[in-house]
């Protein structure tokens, strides 16, 4: 645990990347390989599961540390965060540890299934061996809730300057539905036959924002356009007699989408598809309000299957007759795909996504404005001679969004962030006007800087009519620009509507509340764009 602590300070007390990359490839060239595995996997988001409650582990450390559960739970939302208050108010360490990191998870993963007062001992008994650093990632390992700032990409390039071997393939490697607690060094990294997996999606290409105009980007022959779908980013994978479908979060979702399993019967196995997750309606792809009927949902019943069939809307081809395409031209990698769905029936559940044809950028940008006609949320441009690379390169392919809608909103209720921000008021509930009541519809907890959110915490300090819990109700005094990807119909909220993607965009200093928009025109937004 100690060389896991050291690498955990190395990483959290730089910015800048070359030193993340240094340090990580240090740990990768010299801890024990079991220690390895487990770093790349919660680097990853495969985290051991949660050992114990939040509830108990508080009413533990405060008996350890000899104060009152009420004290502990004022301190609580002061610090943060949980694992760090636990770690502050525990008294120091009486013995010395030397276990690895493996060996401490190996401990945690073995309490799931132990009565609680074994529990209790095994965690009280650790705290007492874990110098502060090393206490602090024990408990954010207990609670399943282990992330730091360190993107899979910087991670595969640590490990290519460490191991000698391609960045890409070991992206490829890292992929796939792989378990660390039976998952070796050499088979993760090693094995010539590593990337042979049946399963194994390959790493997503992410495009950036397009912020500048398109004619930035050169001839517009060059480019090809497509509609930036409304879904789930995913792959649909066809080898050795079975399917698989990913998305691009890296979470195996076939037992999902069970109509997927149809796309065996009419395409050839060792093929890749990449593509976008959509509910398919007599109109043709719908929005993602229909989609989350179906989002979370192990099993769907019939019903559901009948009211909202999802079906891959394919716009790359990644693998074909088994061979890796990802390093032929987009158009090339196209015209296959086109070749590939030229025939396939409704009943496959993959359908060809369309390009959107355009000769110049005027055009081009014309057509982007009808975006949400076709539920979509703005374009994709990919350049014609592209190949598919991994994670997100600046270059070949953006989107190139619609501007979002927007609403100005009465701020009603305020609570503190978490982390750096824990003695900072960032989340807040806004509301609309409604005749003489304001009626909330939604929260929002990014979009301020720094700076305005230092101001809006002194003004809330000082400004709150009612506390409940950490929650404080405040003079309705501010408006602020709400921007927002989409709208729905609600049940589960007063207004009758809930948002995607909200966040505020700007303080409106020169509105005052009786100017906000009001519940009939979020209605109204509802009836034009949900």
């Amino acid at each position: 645990m100690k060389q896991f602590a050291a690498l955990f300070n190395a990483l959290d007390q730089t910015t800048k990347t070359k030193p993340k990359v240094a340090a990580l490839a240090a740990f990768f060239a010299e801890a024990p390989e079991a220690d390895r595995v487990w770093t790349i996997a919660m680097f990853s988001g495969r985290r051991p599961r949660r050992a114990v409650t939040t509830t108990k582990l508080r009413e533990w450390a405060a008996e350890v540390a000899g104060i009152p559960l009420w004290l502990f739970e004022e301190a609580y939302p002061i610090v943060g965060d949980l694992a760090e208050t636990v770690t502050l108010v525990l008294p120091p360490a009486d013995t010395v540890s030397n276990q690895g990191l493996t060996q401490w998870i190996d401990t945690i993963r073995a309490l799931s299934d132990q009565p609680e007062e074994v529990r209790k001992s095994v965690i009280q008994d650790a705290w007492t061996q874990l110098e502060p650093t090393e206490r602090f990632l024990f408990n954010k390992l207990i609670t399943g809730g282990f992330r730091i700032g360190i993107s899979q990409k910087l991670m595969t390039r640590a490990l290519a300057q460490a191991t000698d071997k391609d960045e890409a393939e070991l992206a490829h490697r890292l992929m796939g539905d792989w378990d660390p607690a039976q998952t070796s060094w050499h088979d993760l990294i090693e094995a010539e036959d590593s990337a042979a997996g049946a399963s194994r999606p390959y790493p997503f290409y992410l495009a950036y924002a397009l912020e500048d105009a398109p004619e930035a980007l050169g001839a517009p022959q060059d480019w090809q356009a497509e509609w930036k779908w409304d879904g789930i980013r995913g792959q649909v994978i066809l080898r050795e007699g079975q399917h698989f479908v990913w998305s691009r979060g890296e979470e195996l979702m076939t037992d999902r989408f069970p109509e997927l399993a149809r796309a065996a019967d009419f395409l050839p196995m060792g093929t890749v598809l990449d593509g976008e997750l959509l509910v398919w309606g007599e109109d043709g792809p719908q929005s993602f309000n229909a989609l989350q009927k179906r989002i979370g949902r192990k099993t769907v019943p019939k019903k559901l299957l009948q009211e909202a069939p999802v079906c891959l809307y394919a716009y790359d081809l990644l693998e074909e007759h088994g061979e890796d395409l990802r390093g032929l031209p987009f158009s090339e990698r196209r015209a296959r795909l086109e070749a590939l769905c030229s025939a396939l029936p409704p009943e496959s559940a993959v359908r060809l996504a369309p390009q959107v044809p355009f000769e110049t950028w005027e055009d081009l940008a014309t057509t982007r404005l009808t975006a949400r006609e076709v539920q979509a949320e703005g374009l994709m441009l990919k350049r014609a001679d592209s190949p598919y690379l991994v994670g997100r390169k600046k270059g070949d392919w953006w989107k190139w969004k619609l501007d979002p809608l927007t609403i100005d909103a009465v701020m009603i209720y305020a609570q503190s962030g978490h982390g750096r921000r824990a003695n900072l008021f960032t989340d807040f509930t806004f509301a609309v006007r409604n005749g003489d009541d304001l009626v909330p519809f939604t929260k929002a907890y990014s979009g301020l800087t720094d700076d305005e959110f230092r101001k809006i915490t002194a003004w809330v300090k000082k400004n709150t009519l009612q506390r409940f819990g950490p929650v404080r109700q405040v003079t309705p005094e501010h408006v602020f620009e709400i921007a927002f990807e989409g709208i729905q119909a609600s049940t589960r909220h007063k207004s009758g509507v809930a948002l995607r993607f909200p966040r505020m965009s700007r303080w409106r200093h020169d509105k005052p509340v009786g100017e906000a928009n009001t519940l009939d025109d979020l209605k109204e937004m509802l009836n034009t764009y949900g």
